[in-house]
């Protein structure tokens, strides 16, 4: 896997950003979750999952163990992508239900709890509800993939959902612009070679 680019979370929303792990910022695509340690690395700079939770995992696995992760990983990356892609600019409905099947079935396998802790900024001796998750195995790291997966789909209007238009770009975001009229992944990338390329047009139109 190439680390010549850090990972990209452009996306405004953490489901897109799971689709955006495999991307092309300048040429060449880079697959981020390529592999069990590019995953692992782009699951730390999500931040879904605690680095000690990951240093734990490393220590126990099975040789070739994150690799099969990293296969279904990409596999519900891109079931995903097709669902989205299909749907972005137009709200989701109950009629979307069933095609969501594969996510919920991910879903059920979670072993979420809550618990009360001391809360550390708050008041001397101030308590707090605290979510947590058992990690019990390699493939409990997929569940909070599915969290935001979710999320994403319950909590973002897909309208606003949309692909960048840079000809050869592969990234999607949510626009939360006002007036919505966000256009690129970023105004650094191709954004910038939008302009650029206007440029060059509008000078060949006064030659």
């Amino acid at each position: 896997m190439s680390q010549q680019f850090p990972a990209m979370f452009i996306a405004d929303a953490a489901g897109l950003d799971f689709l955006n792990s495999v991307a092309t910022p300048v040429d060449l695509p880079i697959d981020w979750i390529d592999d069990g340690e590019g995953l692992l690395a782009w699951l730390e700079q999500s931040q879904l999952v605690p680095a000690d939770v990951l240093r734990t995992m490393r220590e126990r696995a099975m040789p070739g163990e994150f690799d099969r992760l990293a296969d279904q990983a990409r596999s519900l990356r891109e079931w995903f992508r097709a669902f989205v892609r299909e749907r972005k600019g137009r709200p989701l409905g109950s009629a979307d239900l069933q095609a969501l099947e594969p996510l919920n079935l991910l879903l059920a396998r979670d072993e979420a709890f809550g618990k009360i802790v001391a809360h550390e900024h708050g008041a001397a001796g101030a308590l707090t509800f605290e979510r947590s998750r058992r990690w019990s195995s390699p493939e409990s790291l997929l569940l909070p993939i599915g969290e935001v997966m979710a999320k994403l789909v319950c909590e973002e209007d897909f309208t606003h959902v949309k692909a960048c238009e840079g000809p050869t770009c592969t990234l999607l975001f949510a626009d939360h612009t006002r007036g919505h009229a966000r256009r690129w992944c970023s105004m650094a990338a191709c954004g910038n070679r939008a302009k650029q390329a206007a440029h060059r047009n509008r000078i060949k139109g006064q030659s």
